[in-house]
């Protein structure tokens, strides 16, 4: 982590991975996925992390300390932190572990106390915890963190990964590794397809099961991991920061920019913007940002509580703020680093720190803004909500194309819908007998009683259960 004193940090958005958990399994064409808990391990792993951030930000005799954020000898200030979670195919896993994160952020303190008018000094409970407002955020009402599901144009991109001749090459490659891997895969499907599930199940089972880790000859864990690694940058990324393989972030990207935005208006109190995610849109941002296009970075899987920093800065020239990308790999590192993003039009100009404009318009173009956006990118007509708001979306198009004809045109419409609407009236007499064509003749009156059927035309109206996010 640069602790330089060339600028000054106006706050931090920072994403990090769900901390360890117990078995998992996701679907290897669709990536939905088995619901997990976390592990006490898992648990720690965030608290850990939170409190290195806590040492790192909100220390105010640190270099790196947020300007005007509450600093560790203070309580919590709601107004200055957003946290989110993503609460979708892992369970509780991921917002679990923004409560733990945010426990080491915001520890328990005396301080969070009260005195009552009979002088009676109340702390909270657990020493003084002090309670951090987590968003839950459900993939079935906000497609935000996890868009890469339910996503018919992603799914469509790993299929057509997997037919390609770079994966049918790998897969022969490491035939006879999945072979020598079958007896200890427990039943599971040992394929190059499953690559994910396969390392995931190896992975799990060497930390928490001590027959199994012994059992596994040296060399399978990070033959696997190699492979997985290969398998998911594949499927997480694309060749275009548009492309559907980074679907992964660029749900992300308006709340990411929003909260630079923020943090670099003076006059907006947010300090801290804090993300509780998978693994997936870190491949997608790595790709997107350009820090692994140098190998500075390698497009692998991060590690459980794995973290980016995305610092903005104040130049200590008074020039506009700044963006710095920071990344720890977990437990695997002991200090964040700081990388260099390569995006087309700043990577020939060189340096750590982005203008927060050249960060922004870089991303902004590949964002996916609202539900309707995602629907459309994904192909998706029916699920989270897709239905109600496509044929909304339509029918807003046609009343804007109406709006669009002229005064003349609508003159001409309006005429030609009038003749047609006699002229249907006029056939519907003939043929009922009350009209009649010919020399002299009236048309006959009807004997019976008189009967009158009524039409109602009704108006329909739909509304939206989902709002766009």
């Amino acid at each position: 982590m640069a602790t330089s004193f060339e600028s000054t940090v106006l706050g931090v958005v920072v994403l990090a991975r769900h901390g360890d958990r117990q078995g998992f399994y996701q679907d290897p064409e669709t990536y939905t996925a088995s619901s997990t808990v976390i592990t006490p391990l898992g648990e720690q792993q965030e608290f850990q992390l939170g409190s290195l951030l806590r040492s790192i930000y909100l220390n105010a005799s640190a270099a790196t300390y947020i300007q005007g954020i509450a600093n560790s000898s203070s309580l919590f200030q709601p107004n200055q932190v957003v946290v989110r979670a993503d609460a979708g195919g892992e369970g509780g896993v991921i917002v679990d572990s923004a409560i733990a994160l945010t426990q080491g952020l915001w520890p328990a303190t005396p301080k969070a106390s009260t005195q009552l008018a009979d002088g009676t000094n109340v702390t909270s409970p657990l020493g003084g915890y002090q309670y951090v407002p987590i968003e839950s955020v459900e993939p079935n009402e906000d497609v935000s963190l996890e868009g890469f599901t339910s996503c018919n144009t992603f799914d469509d991109h790993t299929e057509e990964f997997y037919q390609s001749s770079a994966f049918k090459d790998k897969a022969s490659q490491a035939a006879q590794f999945l072979t020598d891997l079958k007896p200890y895969m427990d039943g599971r499907p040992v394929t190059l397809e499953n690559m994910w599930n396969i390392f995931d199940y190896i992975n799990v089972q060497s930390i928490h099961n001590a027959t199994f880790a012994k059992t596994l000859p040296a060399g399978y864990l990070a033959q696997a991991r190699d492979l997985a690694n290969w398998h998911e940058y594949n499927v997480f990324s694309d060749d275009s920061s548009t492309g559907i393989g980074n679907i992964a972030f660029r749900t992300m990207i308006p709340s990411v920019l929003n909260a630079v935005q923020r943090i670099a208006n003076a006059s907006d109190p947010l300090k801290l913007h804090y993300s509780a995610i998978a693994y997936k849109p870190f491949l997608s941002l790595f790709n997107m940002t350009g820090v692994a296009a140098d190998g500075g970075l390698p497009p692998t899987i991060v590690n459980y509580a794995a973290s980016v920093v995305l610092e903005v800065r104040q130049p200590a020239d008074g020039s506009e703020p700044v963006v710095r990308f920071n990344f720890k790999n977990g437990t695997d590192d002991a200090a964040f680093r700081a990388y260099a993003m390569n995006i087309p039009g700043w990577y020939t100009s060189g340096g750590i720190d982005m203008p927060v404009p050249t960060f922004i318009n870089a991303l902004q173009p590949a964002a996916v803004n609202t539900t309707l956006g995602w629907c459309n990118v994904c192909g998706q007509t029916q699920a989270r909500g897709c239905a109600d708001l496509l044929h909304v979306s339509n029918r807003t198009v046609l009343l804007a194309q109406y709006d669009r004809i002229s005064p003349v045109g609508a003159g001409f419409l309006g005429a030609g819908l009038t003749i047609a609407v006699f002229g249907a009236a006029f056939a519907v007499l003939i043929f009922l007998g009350y009209l009649t064509f010919g020399k002299g003749k009236r048309a006959a009156s009807r004997t019976g009683p008189e009967t009158h059927d009524h039409v109602e035309l009704r108006s329909s109206t739909n509304s939206i259960t989902k709002e766009s996010a």
